[in-house]
């Protein structure tokens, strides 16, 4: 699991940005959020532009260094701060993985192309390497990968390298890391099917439904979220197959479905298709659902066990202790992240209703 994210000199975050999962506090209410000691379901409210989006471009960015998968173009497009004087946006990750600790940081100028990598395992230096020097120390590498050739020639992730070349047991907390990083998803209902991470593509995302048998279920799934229409396959004349409400004359489901009924659509084929996801970031994950529907959907990723879960969000219905606590939600402004615990000299209870604290300015500081 994450336990530790911070960045600097990135986007909208000039200096440091700080998000620590195992901040968490002794509620007794609500402990499904919570995992191995560390937060496990959170919120993050922000007014627009305060950078909620650019929180989840942050923590995704290295998806794009240490694996494969997809990264959607254009996401990462004006990548420093635009007050940044160091040339570079810095990363810092702390993974947990049972008693084991990967502390993971790099920097990255504003072409996205590494300058430096360190990794410690357990408080003990592994390496670190400067990209625009071509030096480093890298005597722990040698210590633990005695058959591995380290002339490093190119700009690819050292890191990198080191797990796709040695052979290290199973459970090594780098091959940890590197599951854990490969597993994570980011995606968001603002757009059709813009994402980071876990697969390579998404090319069964028009017709997996049918592939896997869950036309039916994908009905059910709507029917609760209050679309009472009914759905049918149609093989087009083209040979195709595609989903079509079953209406007296037939429509083709993604040319008259609305907004919210399509991010229904990518929220369940991500739901359905990402079983072993690590880290799930949905941003915005709720704009076009009423009220009620959010909450349903926050009820269904809480009690889906495995993964962390961070949601962005401005629907303040979803402000509840009956929902989650308030070391899990979480304010963002002027590029600090705050959980309400940390935001208010009160002590919150269970009995606390923190939607209208939150209306008050309770948690602004």
């Amino acid at each position: 699991m994450l336990k530790l994210f911070e960045v600097t000199g990135f986007k909208n975050f000039e200096k440091t940005l700080r998000l620590d999962f195992s901040d968490v506090r002794d509620y007794k209410f609500n402990d499904f959020c919570v995992v191995d000691g560390l937060l496990s379901k959170l919120i993050v409210y922000g007014k627009n532009s305060s950078g909620k989006s650019n929180l989840g471009l942050a923590l995704f960015d290295i998806v794009s260094h240490l694996t494969t998968n997809n990264v959607t173009p254009g996401l990462y497009d004006y990548y420093l701060n635009i007050n940044n004087k160091s040339g570079y946006a810095e990363f810092h990750y702390v993974f947990k993985f049972g008693n084991d600790e990967v502390d993971y940081r790099y920097r990255k100028n504003d072409k996205q192309s590494l300058m430096y990598e360190f990794v410690a395992i357990n408080g003990k230096r592994l390496f670190d390497y400067n990209y625009d020097f071509g030096i480093g120390n890298l005597s722990g590498l040698e210590a633990v990968t005695t058959t591995l050739n380290l002339s490093f020639r190119d700009n690819d992730s050292m890191l990198k390298y080191v797990i796709n070349n040695s052979a290290l047991p199973n459970n090594h907390p780098l091959y940890q890391m590197q599951r854990f990083v490969s597993r994570m998803l980011w995606f968001r209902s603002l757009d059709e099917n813009r994402y980071i991470g876990y697969k390579k593509n998404s090319k069964d995302y028009y017709d997996f439904i049918f592939k896997e048998n869950m036309l039916m279920e994908f009905e059910s799934f709507l029917h609760k979220a209050g679309i009472q229409e009914n759905l049918i396959a149609i093989n087009d004349a083209d040979g195709t197959r595609r989903l079509y409400f079953d209406t007296p004359k037939p429509l083709p489901f993604f040319k008259v479905a609305s907004s919210g009924t399509k991010a229904l659509y990518t929220f369940f084929y991500w739901y359905k298709t990402s079983a072993d996801v690590s880290l799930m970031f949905i941003d915005e994950f709720d704009a076009f659902y009423h009220y009620e529907l959010s909450e349903t959907l926050v009820d269904l990723l809480e009690h889906k066990s495995g993964f962390q879960t961070i949601l962005t969000s401005h629907n303040t219905n979803l402000l509840s202790n009956r929902i989650m606590r308030p070391d899990c939600y979480f304010i963002l402004a002027q590029g600090e992240l705050t959980s309400f615990a940390n935001a208010t000299d009160r002590e919150l209870r269970e009995g606390h209703n923190l939607e209208k604290l939150y209306m008050s300015g309770e948690f602004n500081g």
